[in-house]
């Protein structure tokens, strides 16, 4: 026994080492570029099958070919890809959505790639670098001397400092003088080198297959995310003791009813710990969080939709194979459309649509032989519409983690359900073992079936066109453009997360009943993890907000490898999505600019004439009547003046006090307050780690009353307004609303109470108009008015033409009036206004004087946080400065103001 035990032990070894390679490169790549590689299992491959090639196919001795994979081309695979797939990302701002989809793109392109040159089949003939047979120290060493030289460079010498000051702040390290693309390429490269070491170790024990082992590798990222992607001896530990675990799990052999469920957790230790870390574990990629700029969504032509059913109609006349391929376009339409609903409309990532597609289809096959536990037997088309109704619940597993996680955390979580659906349900014997799928009654036939599966993508995109317009649609687009700004209109974004995910399970379910259906049998391998890359990388690519780029993606996946080489449809969607750093807006973006250009150089060419021309054209408009002149002078065309919108203007306050600095502790006689306060904030104290950013601050805001917040940069300003807006829950203290204690409330109900906010960043739904813009904040406010919008797009100036521009691209003072405008439709009565003047020009700032005196003349109560003293002077009948947390002092404008001058002139 103690030889097995051994024996196990020194298996499990081996398989931790590599595991723990893997961790190595992700965790050294992500600290040199903040890049999650997605990617990593796929360069892995790729060297696997560079090193056979050389050896099998070549003829070239082991250990120089193995010299050549991992020294040469696997670091020169990572500087490649960092030179010209994530630079251009890096270069234009770094979003972690597109740097994601541009490494899920390069995974889809070296496995499509490596389809198209050596096939899908398996590979059994790789040599081996190690011996099986061989004891594992020597691995081992590798591994414990690579990560105690990768902790000592990063710890020790200039480039790990250089390192974690660009992934800390790439613009700052630049402007420091740190060559930003140097580090970057150097993590790049030592993270494919151990990606290949781990491929060629792995690759003679495992199915060596464009689709085994990258999937394989990505199952090891446990280990990097259980390190919070910075710990090398944890990731190494973690690596180690889950390869003996599992190893040692082996020699188990549980019986009784359980026990096929059992084996398959002992045999797949690493998909577990994927789970734990992506689920249990916070989120990592904290900058991921942040709100990314949207682009307005372009209008599709109807002629489009109109070349779009005409294609869809046409196999109706095919026959034979023909149209037993084109019957998998529809059904795998209807899964691209739940992507569009839960990332082209709601923002939000997910990579386990393959998983309900497959749940979609596998319980179908259930209900339809009687073998679901607790239901009877189901004509198929029944049981496809109770399988729908069974997977959409279960769309909760990536939606609830959905709800406090964001960006590369999500998109882990959401990676890791898809891989433990694939792994403890779809490969287990148990559960799909013996299963046929056939096609319901009256549709046996390939163009009867093809005919029901166009009724149903039509019921799906009516479904999908329902959830992407109407108020809900506007909600999902303004919690995808900005999520904070979207909970500070009123929008519920845990239940909005909710309803996207589980509404993306359905339609998920049903395609993929209809894609087994089609096929006529349960393919497990239909709706591997890796497919589900594939889709996701699709959509994004073809256009994530299109109904009609979902069904273009869908015909061209079926249409592509059905009248290809295996590979070519994976292939060329990697490459689309790997461009997205040099053509952010995808292939329509990249082809009207490309028309643009030559549109302008075709100008600049016509205007460019020869010296003869010139002299030519010159004596001939002398000679003509009538025309302009060359050097005639003509005054600019004018615009008729825009009719004044504005409000009056409010009564008189003071005159502006100059600029201030930050004071030392004041005292200052302050008016009582209100009898009744409408907004209350009682010692409030909030912490960020060991930092206090609010120290037992109280203030009170009236109705009809004007409050002013002034003081320097890190003063607490800003995390007051976010206790008081409910988006941050202070340590200590109470926020009262007309007396009722409203702390524990999150932003939607408070803004349903009447409490508002605009953001000193800000927060407009750039994709919507600006009308729906508007109409976001009266829907989701406490109080429904139809005329509500109107008053509001009236009473700010944006009720003639720019009401139906999308929001993007707006100059920042109508962008402004839009953050007003949404927060007053929804008739609140307290207004938290953060830096409102920010950006605008002094017009602006007068015009933007005698709104918020007009609405305080009208009753509403507002809080200011504003460093534009001149505007606080004339509006505020009260000011509060704030310094290190604290409220310094407080009294009316012109006492503290004058306070503050004066100490500014004698310091």
């Amino acid at each position: 026994m103690s030889s097995l035990t051994y024996d196990l032990t020194l298996a499990g070894l081996s398989v931790g080492s590599a595991a723990a390679l893997t961790g190595i490169g992700l965790i050294v790549t992500y600290r040199a570029t903040g890049v999650l590689n997605f990617a990593h299992g796929a360069i892995a491959m790729l060297c696997a099958y560079v090193l056979r090639q050389c050896v099998v196919g070549w003829g070239w001795p082991l250990w120089p070919a193995a010299a050549v994979t991992l020294l040469v081309f696997a670091p020169a695979v990572g500087v490649l890809l960092e030179r010209f797939v994530f630079r251009p990302l890096a270069v234009l701002g770094d979003d972690p959505a597109q740097t994601l989809v541009a490494s899920i793109g390069v995974f889809v392109l070296l496995v499509g790639g490596a389809a198209l040159v050596w096939g899908q089949g398996a590979r059994d003939d790789v040599p081996e670098l190690v011996s099986a047979s061989a004891d594992p120290w020597g691995q081992l060493a590798v591994v414990l001397a690579l990560a105690v030289g990768v902790a000592a460079v990063i710890r020790g010498t200039r480039f790990g400092r250089e390192l974690r000051a660009v992934v800390d702040d790439r613009e700052l390290a630049v402007l420091g003088g740190i060559d930003a693309d140097r580090v970057a390429a150097a993590g790049w490269a030592f993270g494919s080198f151990t990606a290949g070491l781990t491929g060629v170790l792995l690759a003679p024990y495992v199915r060596l297959d464009p689709y085994g082992l990258p999937l394989l590798v990505m199952e090891v990222v446990a280990v990097a995310v259980a390190a919070r992607m910075r710990s090398l001896p944890v990731a190494v530990v973690v690596a180690l003791g889950i390869g003996v675990a599992q190893s040692q799990l082996t020699r188990l052999h549980p019986t009784g009813w359980g026990a096929p469920l059992l084996q398959a957790v002992g045999a797949n230790l690493f998909v577990l710990a994927l789970l734990v870390a992506a689920l249990a574990l916070p989120g990592i990629g904290t900058r991921d969080a942040l709100p990314r700029p949207a682009r307005a969504r372009v209008t599709t032509p109807p002629g489009a939709w109109i070349v779009a059913v005409v294609l869809f109609l046409l196999p109706l006349g095919l026959a034979g194979s023909d149209l037993h391929t084109a019957v998998q376009v529809p059904a795998l339409g209807v899964i691209l459309l739940s992507l569009v609903v839960v990332t082209g409309r709601g923002g939000q990532i997910s990579l386990g649509q393959a998983a309900y597609a497959g749940l979609g289809a596998l319980f179908t096959a259930l209900l339809a032989a009687g073998r679901f536990p607790g239901l009877p037997r189901l004509p198929e088309l029944a049981a496809l519409a109770v399988a729908v109704l069974l997977v959409a619940p279960l769309g909760l597993l990536t939606g609830w983690p959905a709800i406090r996680r964001h960006g590369l955390a999500l998109a882990l979580a959401t990676f890791a359900v898809g891989v433990g659906v694939s792994r403890f349900v779809f490969a287990q014997p148990y559960a799909t073992s013996g299963l046929s799928l056939g096609r319901p009654a009256g549709f046996d036939g390939d163009r009867a079936y093809y005919v029901l599966e166009l009724a149903l993508l039509a019921a799906a995109l009516l479904a999908t066109r329902a959830l992407r317009r109407g108020r809900t649609g506007r909600a999902l687009a303004a919690m995808r453009d900005h999520e904070p700004g979207a909970a500070a209109a009123g929008v519920r974004v845990p239940s909005l997360k909710l309803l996207a995910f589980v509404a993306g399970a359905a339609l998920a379910a049903l395609g993929g009943a209809l894609l087994g259906m089609g096929l006529r049998a349960f393919d497990a391998g239909a709706y591997d993890p890796v497919r589900g890359l594939l889709w996701f990388a699709a959509v994004i690519v073809l256009g994530a907000d299109s109904t009609l780029g979902a069904l273009a993606a869908a015909a061209l996946l079926v249409g592509l490898d059905a009248g290809a080489r295996g590979g070519v449809a994976a292939a060329l969607v990697g490459v689309l999505a790997v461009l997205l750093g040099r053509f952010p807006d995808g292939p329509h973006g990249a082809l009207r600019a490309i028309g643009e250009r030559l549109r302008t150089g075709a100008r600049q060419r016509r205007a460019t004439l020869t010296p003869l021309g010139a002299r030519v054209r010159e004596r001939l408009g002398r000679d003509r009547p009538g025309r302009d002149r060359p050097g005639a002078s003509h005054p600019p065309p004018t615009a008729p003046p825009a009719p004044d919108r504005t409000p009056p203007p409010p009564p008189p306050h003071r005159a502006p006090s100059p600029p201030y600095r930050a004071p030392h502790r004041a005292s200052f006689s302050s008016p009582p307050p209100p009898r009744t306060p409408l907004l209350t904030a009682r010692r409030l104290r909030a912490r960020y780690g060991g930092f206090t950013a609010l120290d037992g601050v109280e203030l009170s805001v009236g109705a009809g009353r004007v409050v002013a917040v002034v003081g320097p940069n890190g003063a607490g300003k800003s995390t007051l307004f976010h206790c008081l807006a409910g988006t941050l829950r202070p340590a200590r203290g109470q926020v009262l609303l007309d007396g009722r204690d409203i702390t524990r409330l999150p932003a939607p109900a408070r803004t349903r109470l009447g409490v508002a906010r605009t953001f000193q960043e800000l927060a407009v739904f750039p994709s919507l108009t600006v009308a729906e813009n508007v109409r976001v904040g009266a829907e989701q406010g406490r109080i429904v008015d139809p005329a509500a919008v109107e008053r509001a797009l009236a009473l700010f100036g944006l009720d003639g033409t720019v009401r139906a521009l999308p929001a993007a691209g707006l100059p920042t003072g109508t962008m402004r009036r839009v953050e007003l405008a949404r927060a007053f439709a929804g008739s609140p009565r307290v207004l938290l206004l953060d830096e409102p003047a920010a950006g605008l020009d002094t017009v602006e700032v007068a015009s933007l004087a005698r709104v918020l005196g007009a609405l305080a003349a009208e009753g509403t109560a507002l809080l200011v946080v504003e460093h534009d003293l001149d505007l606080v002077a004339g509006l505020a009948d009260v000011v509060h400065v704030m310094a290190a947390g604290r409220i310094v002092a407080s009294g009316p404008p012109d006492r503290v103001l004058d306070a503050l001058a004066a100490q500014e002139a004698n310091p």
